[in-house]
């Protein structure tokens, strides 16, 4: 008889800062974790607060079937310095038929041979990491996202020039080429913004649209 298994489910690979961080992350949002590392000590630390925990070697296909990994819908090679092993596990997961393999990298190099050997998804924490903070200390911006194609998604302080005007008086859209999603007043929590909504001096606002555009908008303010 076959097993059933919940779909909202995702097996961890390596306990290191990235993998913990991010399986603690899930378990808290209500993911069933399973959470894999060589290292027992590990295991031992993080298996209180993670719903399954295991001690196997991610490069073995047979230790991955025993647990079951054919079987998740998605699966994240956290592991980060060991390369090789990074590699290997990641083709493993692919030749398992894993449908949704995130990887973790250091460097683009790693990016490359990631996505060819398997990975569906391939991030780069402290290049991205890096990314967002330089565009935070360097410029006005508040916060900082960005995802494809040079677009982004910002926090930033109200322009004056918008201020004591509804969104759609004040034509950021249209003079700056964003298009504001949300604001928060002082003491308040954000909303969506609309073409009715009308921006006070304080207001942070939430916007989107490409990158060289959020940049002049923010230094506007």
């Amino acid at each position: 008889m076959a097993k059933t298994l919940p779909e909202d489910r995702v097996a961890v690979i390596g306990l290191g800062r990235f993998g913990s961080s991010l399986a603690h992350e899930l378990v808290r949002h209500g993911t069933e974790v399973l959470a894999i590392d060589s290292n027992p000590a590990l295991v031992q630390e993080h298996s209180e607060h993670i719903t399954h925990a295991a001690v196997a070697d991610s490069t073995d296909p047979v230790a991955l079937r025993q647990l079951d990994i054919p079987d998740f819908p998605c699966v994240v090679v956290g592991i980060g310095t060991n390369i090789e092993a990074s590699i290997l596990t990641t083709s493993v997961l692919s030749d398992l038929g894993v449908p949704q393999i995130w990887a973790k990298a250091t460097t683009p190099q790693q990016q490359r041979i990631l996505q060819r050997v398997g990975a569906h998804h391939v991030v780069l924490p402290e290049h991205e990491m890096g990314e967002r903070v330089a565009h935070v200390v360097t410029g006005r911006l508040l916060d900082y996202i960005e995802f494809e194609d040079d677009y982004a998604i910002a926090k930033t302080r109200t322009p004056d020039e918008a201020v004591g005007r509804t969104l759609g008086d004040s034509s950021l859209r249209s003079k700056y080429n964003v298009t504001v999603v949300g604001i928060k007043r002082p003491g308040e929590g954000f909303t969506y913004a609309t073409a009715e909504t009308l921006v006070q001096k304080g207001d942070v606002l939430i916007v989107a649209g490409k990158t060289p555009d959020l940049e002049r908008l923010a230094n506007l303010t």
